[in-house]
């Protein structure tokens, strides 16, 4: 049932973190909501490779014919394809850059436009922690083999910007999070990490504790490996990690290994408290974590170890607050292996029995049974699954499983091996999983996750909606309008209000530009598509901060129903309109609210009382106020103000010379002396010094005299000539 914000965070302690976006590339899924497709669909994404494949993309025959070399690899498409110049690239640049750095770039920004954030909007830190596969194939075969040349360009004074330096900080590990904290202008803390398969999960980690401890507002948390070149197969060996077929069989008695994948994810995490109190779209929970290493205390130094892998899912749990009963599904770390399958299952039992001794009543799968095993974005992959499924209440089965391994004992463990996709049933607790992560060299993280609850939203909404897309180029803004409207497509149901929110304030402005108006979905779908101009405006607009002037008109302008829907919608409008209402029934007998938005069966009387400028005036100042102070509320501050007439007086009140009930005096008096002055009459009427004083703050100097009777009040004439 949905809650309201304060009873929600009623019942969490300040430690969770809230998960507010995921992004990838995976094999088989160009993005997170295709892969979830796939796992729902129980899809193995490996592709296997034809000999002429392989042949085109330079395998020598003698490899392709031996017989333990197996065509098969997890495929990540167009990673050939960046674009450059959107992140201030030039050609040459990106040609040297390792393909991992490109990718990360582009998931990363995408990941901050899901999550509805963009720095150069957001007024709090974002930090990011990530790191990449640890060979770079991309510069052993493409970039080293060119070293002198390189060097040769490096010492090219004509090409700026350029040095062989340059080279080593685009291909070596070290600098993938800095690199994108450069070009996506994050200035929270940017720590790349390396600990092999578990590097992302426990990067995951480390940005939980930067945002517990106040370095991060936001914080970015994933990982990268591109095996390059993607299209060649594997040598498979006994001794090796390695899978036979091509396929990862985990838990299962034909479990022999690993297919190496290629891979990138990341996510966006933020304090629950925060997401909550901010309106984020939140994917899942996560209620504590932790990350330790074997040490030496395990057979050698690729081996895992029962007691540390026990030991991180127990403090996880522990730091979580949190029974191992209560937990329902475990994304282990899977891989596959005849050795690690069970000393998994075994550490994993071992750290449930400290608080449960029931049996099979908790899930277990790996999504390297779908995709392979991602390397150093494994950890944050099976994250995202997770989420995804505490998020659509269903557990997708773990593929290629038919009969347990010898060694593990899941009849007396916790745990039985999901091999279908199952909905993820209620019960007296929240929806609670387990993910694992464990790396080559003893550095193990667990996270524990728990489902997001359902909050109430604000049932508010104009009745229209002003959608903003921008672009670099004008192709990106074609683009981006039809992936717009696939959008609205694909999810009918989005709250129009958030979308055009989201795009307004979580969204980098460049200079190609569209608006779009529109009155609810199917509409919006309507004009993004037929771009009527009626509904659609485009612009090429420098990136620049245009000075602002707010111009009010005087006398004339008024009309009934003058801004009714803006009444009617908007808070700040009516309240402010109400203000200066109040101000003048204290002073009049006439409602002017009922003069300007009258009943049906007042509306000829209200129109012919509207003209008299004793109502008019009063009511023109009450619209002019209020569309101004809607505007400042909207944050759109004027760098100038001009009025002409009776807009002087507005311009005076909102520059705090005159205060509302002194401006709406004077406009009612001015008002009032009109309506003395003969048809057709171009008087100048005075207004002696004695009736005029009371109406004015003591503190205001008299800034001009027209005749020894009339005066101008902060350039606004008590009484003009017209």
């Amino acid at each position: 049932m949905a809650r309201d914000k304060d009873s929600i965070l009623s019942n969490y302690d300040g430690s969770e973190i809230a998960i507010i976006a995921a992004n990838g590339r995976f094999p088989g899924a160009k993005n997170v909501a295709q892969l979830w497709q796939n796992l729902c669909n129980s899809v193995d994404s490996i592709t296997f490779l034809s000999d002429k494949e392989l042949i085109d993309n330079g395998v020598p025959e003698e490899i392709i014919n031996q017989s333990n070399y197996v065509k098969a690899a997890g495929l990540v498409e167009d990673i050939e394809y960046f674009d450059a110049s959107f992140f201030g690239f030039s050609p040459r640049e990106a040609e040297l850059l390792d393909p991992q750095y490109r990718l990360f770039l582009e998931i990363a920004w995408e990941a901050l436009e899901l999550a509805g954030y963009v720095s150069e909007k957001y007024s709090g830190r974002i930090g990011i922690y990530a790191g990449s596969g640890g060979l770079n194939n991309y510069y052993t075969f493409n970039i080293y083999p060119d070293h002198r040349q390189l060097i040769e360009w490096g010492q090219d004074k004509e090409d700026v910007g350029f040095n062989f330096e340059s080279i080593f900080a685009a291909n070596a590990k070290d600098f993938l999070t800095t690199y994108t904290s450069y070009k996506l202008n994050l200035k929270g803390p940017s720590v790349n990490i390396q600990t092999a398969c578990s590097t992302s999960l426990v990067a995951v980690h480390l940005a939980c504790q930067s945002l517990l401890n106040g370095e991060s507002d936001i914080a970015l948390a994933g990982g990268i490996s591109l095996r390059i070149p993607q299209v060649s197969g594997y040598f498979y060996s006994q001794q090796g990690v390695y899978s036979p077929d091509g396929h990862c069989h985990t838990f299962d008695a034909n479990a022999k290994g690993a297919i190496f994948s290629s891979g990138a994810a990341i996510v966006v995490l933020k304090r629950l408290s925060d997401a909550i109190e901010d309106g984020d779209n939140i994917i899942a929970i996560i209620k504590g974590s932790a990350i330790n290493n074997d040490g030496y205390e395990k057979i050698g130094f690729t081996a895992p170890s029962i007691d540390g892998q026990a030991e991180v899912i127990a403090e996880a749990q522990a730091i979580a607050r949190v029974s191992a009963d209560t937990i329902d599904y475990i994304e282990a770390h899977g891989t596959g292996t005849e050795l690690g399958d069970p000393i998994e299952v075994t550490a994993l039992t071992k750290a449930f029995r400290a608080s449960t001794d029931k049996t099979s009543f908790c899930a277990i799968g790996s999504i390297k049974t779908n995709i392979g095993h991602l390397d150093s974005a494994a950890g944050v992959t099976g994250l995202i699954k997770t989420s995804l499924s505490l998020k659509n209440k269903m557990i997708p089965a773990s593929l290629h499983f038919e009969k347990a391994n010898s060694r593990i004992d899941f009849e007396n463990s916790p745990f039985y091996v999901n091999t279908k996709l199952n909905s993820w049933s209620e019960s007296n607790t929240p929806r609670r999983a387990g993910v694992t992560a464990l790396g080559i060299g003893g550095t193990n993280a667990h996270v524990v996750l728990e489902e997001a609850p359902t909050i109430e939203t604000d049932p508010y909404s104009r009745s229209w909606q002003v959608l903003f897309l921008s672009a670099k180029t004008e192709t990106a803004l074609e683009k981006a309008t039809d992936n717009l409207k696939e959008f609205l497509i694909d999810n009918p149901d989005v709250f129009l209000p958030d979308l055009a929110y989201t795009y307004q304030v979580g969204r980098k402005d460049f200079n190609f530009r569209r608006i779009a108006v529109c009155k609810n979905n199917a509409h919006a779908k309507e004009v993004l598509s037929k771009q009527d101009n009626k509904y659609v405006f485009s612009q090429y607009q420098e990136s620049k901060n245009p000075s602002i002037v707010f111009m009010f008109p005087g006398g004339g302008a008024q009309y009934v129903n003058m801004a009714k829907e803006i009444y009617q919608q908007e808070a700040v409008f009516r309240e402010s309109l109400d203000e200066c209402a109040e101000i003048l029934l204290l002073q009049t007998d006439i409602d002017f609210r009922k003069v300007l938005y009258p009943a049906d069966e007042d509306i000829e009387n209200a129109t012919k009382q509207i003209k008299s400028t004793s109502v008019a005036l009063p009511t023109l100042f009450s619209v002019e106020y209020a569309m101004a102070k809607l505007w400042q509320f909207w944050g759109i501050q004027p760098s100038a103000m001009i009025g002409h007439s009776l807009g002087e007086y507005v311009v005076a009140c909102l520059a705090e010379v005159l205060t509302l009930e002194e401006a709406l005096s004077l406009v009612l008096l001015r008002g009032k002396l009109f309506e003395k002055l003969p048809s057709g009459s171009m008087l100048s009427v005075a207004l002696s010094e004695k009736e005029l004083l009371p109406l004015l703050n003591p503190s205001l100097d008299i800034a001009a005299i027209n005749s020894p009777n009339v005066c101008l009040v902060a350039g606004a004439s008590v009484c003009s000539r017209t």
